[in-house]
């Protein structure tokens, strides 16, 4: 097992405050860095450093959810991402020297030492450290960071979405890793959502290079017609969404019934009933136009607001039921 040190840094923050945009303070809180929780202010990469010059880095986005009346921070689904992390890893010849047990353990202990008591974001990262220029992944050393702030609803999840379809294609899995989630495949994202946030819409709805339909920029899709659920199939070129999983999970447990996992069509969100994104950052968010056409009814549909509030409510740790996707922060009191 990996150990590591705790800086004892007094001029550190102790806290972090709230970020804006979802963009976390850049010298405030702490961050797991070069084995050790370190003040944010001194996880610092060179400028050489072969992951900012090719994007050969993965991620996870993570969340833990805050409730209340239990004073509890729950992290949701923590070891599925890891361990969706590791596969990453395997994409782009990565070894770490953090096992997954390692990372989970981390991420509490950072947790607590930021003394996060609301909901909050942890990206972890792990990326090719080395200094150079050269073209290759095998050669190269490996690091991990991680780092957490506060964040609250990345979108508006309860107004519903107006989004767009995008010129920019999907990037297709044989030719950029679109199953691992590798930094550098995200500018192929960046490119869909800011033409569409340009355009005035909120989100964009990316096609596979056959024109059929993939996910939003970085987020699962779901559709609701003719009282079946559908979303589009792993073979979509989509990122298996660990939220996703989730809510297929949920729909056939709570509503009693099964989602198909198929090829949609373009112009089938034009006639679908529902529609909503999922993922960490967006959570569960209706979709209430499509390319100018209203979805259903044009607000948000009841199943999907039904669900949202059950996720939510899981997410927080209030359902026995799905008790096993959370990871408590904070010792509980005897």
């Amino acid at each position: 097992m990996t150990q590591i040190e705790i800086s004892k840094n007094s001029q550190a923050q102790e806290g972090a405050s709230q970020p804006r945009n979802g963009v976390s303070p850049a010298d405030e809180g702490y961050a797991y860095f070069e084995g050790r929780i370190v003040p944010m202010s001194e996880a610092k990469v060179s400028v050489a450093t072969h992951a900012l010059q090719y994007g050969t880095a993965c991620f996870e986005g993570i969340r833990g959810y805050w409730n209340e009346q239990q004073q509890q921070l729950y992290v949701l689904k923590m070891r599925e991402h890891y361990e969706r992390m590791a596969a990453s890893w395997n994409v782009l010849h990565m070894h770490p020297k953090e096992s997954i047990d390692d990372l989970c353990r981390i991420t509490t202990e950072l947790l607590r030492k930021q003394e996060l008591r609301q909901n909050t974001y942890i990206r972890p990262l792990t990326y090719k450290s080395s200094c150079t220029i050269r073209l290759t992944l095998q050669e190269l050393e490996d690091a991990v960071a991680i780092y957490a702030f506060p964040m609250g609803n990345y979108v508006d999840i309860s107004g519903g979405l107006r989004v767009c379809t995008s010129s920019w294609r999907r990037a297709n899995s044989n030719a950029m890793p679109v199953r691992a989630k590798v930094t550098g495949a995200y500018v192929n994202s960046s490119l869909a959502v800011d033409d569409a946030k340009t355009a005035g819409f909120d989100e964009a709805i990316m096609l596979t290079d056959d024109g059929t339909v993939s996910e939003g920029s970085s987020c699962n899709l779901f559709i609701l017609r003719n009282g079946k659920f559908s979303t589009p199939a792993v073979s979509e070129d989509i990122l298996e969404g660990i939220t996703r999983n989730a809510l297929i999970e949920m729909i056939g447990r709570e509503f009693g019934m099964e989602v198909e996992e198929r090829r949609i069509d373009r112009t089938e969100l034009y006639a679908a009933n529902e529609i909503f994104f999922c993922g960490t950052g967006v959570q569960v968010s209706p979709v209430i136009s499509v390319d100018h056409r209203p979805i259903g009814s044009g607000q948000p549909g009841p199943f999907t607001m039904k669900l949202q509030s059950l996720y939510l409510s899981a997410c927080r740790g209030e359902h026995e039921r799905y008790r096993h996707w959370v990871t408590p922060v904070w010792f509980q009191q005897s």
